[in-house]
């Protein structure tokens, strides 16, 4: 079913976003559903680029789009869809890629474990999906799709009980094959990515007509 969306993830998000809207009403809980946002930087391992080919140790953007479900009080999934781009270091010929993830993980509570406060919570999440390349300029033709696993842990601060903000860091493990003939790799990458994020969670969920 994924591949379906592979290279349209504008659709899957739009159906994402329509099945929780419908999901949200139904639910009392406003830890329930949760819409998450974020921006920040991602670093790619050097080793998924082709001889001559290097990228900026540290690049922007990142931006992930993600909802989430609790179905128990510490254990719960999301979806998610991540935006990455890189682009050449100084040694390195000319490129810039982006970098696309699609995402099902698992989703677990440690505040019961970790209590630091009542309004810091930290997550951990794991899951696999597909990471979608696509070279710009140059190199356009050089596009690729592999598997991927992404872990990651999120600290949530919450400002009211519909909004709290996260700093996400995750790690995406690539599953790509070695590109033959090297030339199909110009410009391109199968290797593994770090992402560190900032961003909001909304509530979806909620207790809409308790006041009617």
């Amino acid at each position: 079913m994924i591949l379906k969306f592979k290279n349209n993830p504008k659709k899957l998000l739009w159906v994402m976003l329509c099945f929780c809207s419908f999901l949200a009403f139904s639910q009392n809980d406003t830890r329930t559903i949760k819409a998450q946002f974020g921006l920040g930087i991602n670093s790619p391992s050097q080793n998924g680029f082709v001889d001559g080919f290097q990228s900026n140790a540290i690049n922007f953007p990142t931006v992930n789009l993600g909802l989430q479900y609790m179905f128990a009080s510490r254990i719960g999934a999301k979806l998610d869809l991540g935006f990455n781009r890189f682009s050449n270091a100084d040694n390195s010929m000319e490129f810039k890629t982006n970098y696309t993830r699609i995402n099902g993980q698992l989703v677990y509570d440690l505040s019961g474990t970790i209590n630091i406060s009542r309004r810091i919570g930290t997550f951990v999440h794991a899951g696999p999906g597909i990471s979608i390349i696509k070279p710009l300029g140059n190199y356009g033709a050089n596009n690729t799709s592999f598997l991927n696993a992404v872990a990651g842990v999120e600290v949530h601060y919450g400002i009211s009980e519909k909004l709290s903000l996260y700093l996400d860091t995750s790690y995406i493990f690539g599953f790509g094959k070695e590109f033959n003939p090297v030339t199909s790799g110009f410009g391109s990458f199968n290797g593994n990515l770090l992402t560190v994020t900032i961003g909001a969670n909304i509530s979806l969920s909620g207790c809409y007509y308790c006041g009617d």
